[in-house]
């Protein structure tokens, strides 16, 4: 274990020499521009012998070589042709797909001269910015460097940045404090948290370099969102009516959004919903997403479930899911064919990011087992998969989690490494069937802090969920949440083995584990490690096992799959003890786990997950949202 850790933090790269992320996002991605104060100031020696501009260039160079390839990016400067004037901002480099070289000879020709005009420039940015297209929810950053407070009276920056984050989803604007305090430092922090970003400060150089590379790499980083488009309503009466698919809608503050299904008297349903706050933006430790579904002609309540963050460092995804499961006698309410309603709301604090959150939702059917089949009895318990189950070790492999449910990277059991930015969530998923369970521990490395820190804190985390995305907690086994200070930290998490009959238990952390597939895990690293570590991202390792052997389905007496001698079984790198299918990312619903040589006796017998794909579902398309 320690090994694994001392490699990550000796691995560490220099922020001048981060690499660039190969993989270039498609048409649906977000777009950035840099604001960079070219005020008169500018021109101070910055401490070192070099010049606050010329520590800027280098550090605008850094950012570009670590952007993704072809990431549309755009750079506007202020101050930089007059020697007085508020009106002093100019677009140097517009906003296209990224030309390194251009935009390095562009922050090469700006020479510090006059004004601060941040409010005006701030304005002028967001029109920079493509315009989303057809509705679609991107990631559109603007990032701010400055080493003073705007020196001109109107506009004022806060209310600028907050008129801008109101006019639509996916605008952030982040600021970088380049050796400021007092006043300076008060109205860049203003700006960040008026408009859904996060305030970066940057005592020196490096920090500089450190904190504008996070910044631009997690609005390339942008949870990529999937689904077709829907808008509910304000009111149960005239909800949009969903069939089984996965959907975009958009949710503001204190909103409730109303959705209507027609289930029938035998199928489970499942309904799960997840917000994409700005990551990083201003929340409170209880605002919550609260999800509810509703037998319409008698108003009963049929399931309930209410999350929030947790923490007040900043907004990460956030997950809440509902089901219809039939009773075995039928004498409910909410055991009836005919009209549901399914409620999405959204509760915040004072001061709690304002804006308008992209919400991803889920809806999926299960049919009821085949007559004459006797599913096996439930696994509450978490046996040799609890929180001392031996886990893989060795040396780690190189891994990239993605950004959100849609794109999570596939694992299996093995040792892993990636990076994470503060703020930010990787994704990943393993595979499990009948019988088996996730069980896996994040281990946070040992990092360089930055100089003089104080005794700042903040933390790592982990959510388990299920293939239908259903979050798993963590049953009085698993925290899912450590403190984090630079120092190394262990978060440890797993669920209890795959059972059909499992939907029946009361305890939270049982009752979702009753399907086989694709299960995710979502890593989140808090916000205030921008505070402590000096490497612009931080190093973690995830040892992943799948414990247990897979069953040939869910009935009881069900044998042990086998496969012929040499046969890989499925996952990244051949090592997952896996489940067939993985239909759960992205797609409409999830499907049947059907394994080879057994599944043509199993379909027609036995409980399986069916996918009723919505026929909206071939119009499904996937856009990069905030995360």
């Amino acid at each position: 274990m320690a090994g694994a850790l001392l490699v990550l933090s000796a691995g560490a790269l220099p922020v001048t020499a981060a690499p660039a992320v190969t993989d270039a996002p498609d048409d649906a991605g977000g777009s950035l521009v840099m604001v960079l104060d070219s005020s008169g100031s500018m021109g101070d020696d910055d401490g070192t012998g070099s010049t606050r501009m010329e520590s800027a260039r280098r550090a605008v160079g850094a950012v570009v070589d670590a952007l993704p390839d072809g990431y549309p990016t755009g750079l506007r400067v202020y101050g930089a042709d007059r020697s007085r004037g508020c009106g002093d901002t100019r677009l140097v480099r517009p906003v296209r797909p990224l030309d390194r070289a251009a935009v390095k000879s562009a922050v090469a020709g700006v020479r510090p001269t006059g004004d601060t005009p941040i409010g005006l420039s701030l304005r002028k940015a967001a029109e920079d910015l493509p315009a989303p297209r057809d509705g679609a929810a991107r990631t559109r950053t603007i990032v701010l460097v400055s080493d003073g407070e705007d020196t001109c009276t109107a506009p004022p920056p806060c209310e600028v940045a907050a008129q801008l984050a109101g006019q639509g989803v996916g605008l952030r604007i982040d600021t970088v404090g380049f050796q400021v305090k007092g006043a300076a430092r008060e109205q860049l922090e203003c700006v960040a948290e008026a408009g859904n970003g996060r305030y970066y400060d940057a005592p020196d150089a490096d920090a500089l370099a450190r904190q504008l590379q996070r910044s631009a790499q997690l609005s390339a980083a942008g949870y990529r969102l999937k689904g077709d488009p829907v808008e509910g309503s304000a009111r149960a009466d005239g909800a949009p009516a969903l069939g089984p698919g996965q959907y975009l809608d958009t949710i503001g503050p204190g909103e409730k959004r109303y959705y209507s299904v027609s289930l029938d008297a035998v199928s489970t349903a499942g309904f799960s919903v997840t917000a994409v706050p700005q990551p990083g933006a201003a929340v409170d430790a209880f605002d919550t997403l609260r999800t509810a579904l509703t037998h319409a002609p008698s108003v009963s309540l049929c399931d309930t479930d209410t999350r929030y963050f947790g923490q007040a460092e900043g907004a990460s995804p956030l997950t809440s899911a509902v089901a219809r499961i039939p009773s075995g006698d039928g004498s409910r309410a909410c055991d009836e064919a005919g009209g549901y309603r399914l409620v999405v709301e959204r509760q915040s604090k004072k001061g709690s990011d304002g804006s308008r959150w992209p919400l991803e939702l889920v809806y999926g059917l299960e049919e009821p087992p085949a007559d004459g089949v006797t599913p096996a009895e439930s696994r509450p318990e978490y046996g040799t998969g609890g929180k001392r189950a031996v886990l893989p070790t060795g040396d780690p492999r190189d891994v990239r989690g993605g950004t959100g449910f849609n794109d999570a990277e596939e694992l299996g059991a093995g040792v892993w490494r990636d990076r994470i930015l503060p703020a930010q969530t990787l994704w990943y998923k393993v595979a499990a069937g009948w019988g088996q369970q996730v069980r896996y521990d994040v281990e946070f490395a040992n990092e360089p802090t930055v100089d003089g820190v104080p005794s700042t804190y903040s933390y790592g985390a982990t959510r388990l969920y299920t293939p239908a995305r259903f979050p798993v907690g963590g049953g009085g086994e698993f925290t899912g949440r450590t403190s984090y200070t630079g120092r190394p930290a262990t978060v440890r998490m797993g669920s209890v083995p795959v059972a059909w009959t499992n939907r029946y238990e009361s305890a939270a952390w049982v009752r979702p584990v009753h399907s086989g597939g694709d299960f995710y895990l979502a890593v989140t690293l808090g916000a205030k490690v921008a505070e402590i570590a000096e490497n612009p991202r931080i190093g973690m390792v995830l040892r992943v096992a799948v414990v247990g052997d897979e069953l040939a389905g869910p009935q009881h007496g069900a044998p042990a799959v086998t496969r012929p001698p040499g046969e890989r079984k499925p996952g990244k790198g051949g090592d997952s003890v896996a489940a067939a299918d993985s239909g759960g990312a992205g797609g409409a619903g999830w499907t049947g786990i059907a394994t080879a040589g057994t599944a043509g006796a199993l379909v027609a017998l036995i409980a399986g997950l069916v996918v009723v794909r919505g026929r909206r579902r071939s119009g499904g398309r996937t856009t990069r949202g905030s995360a």
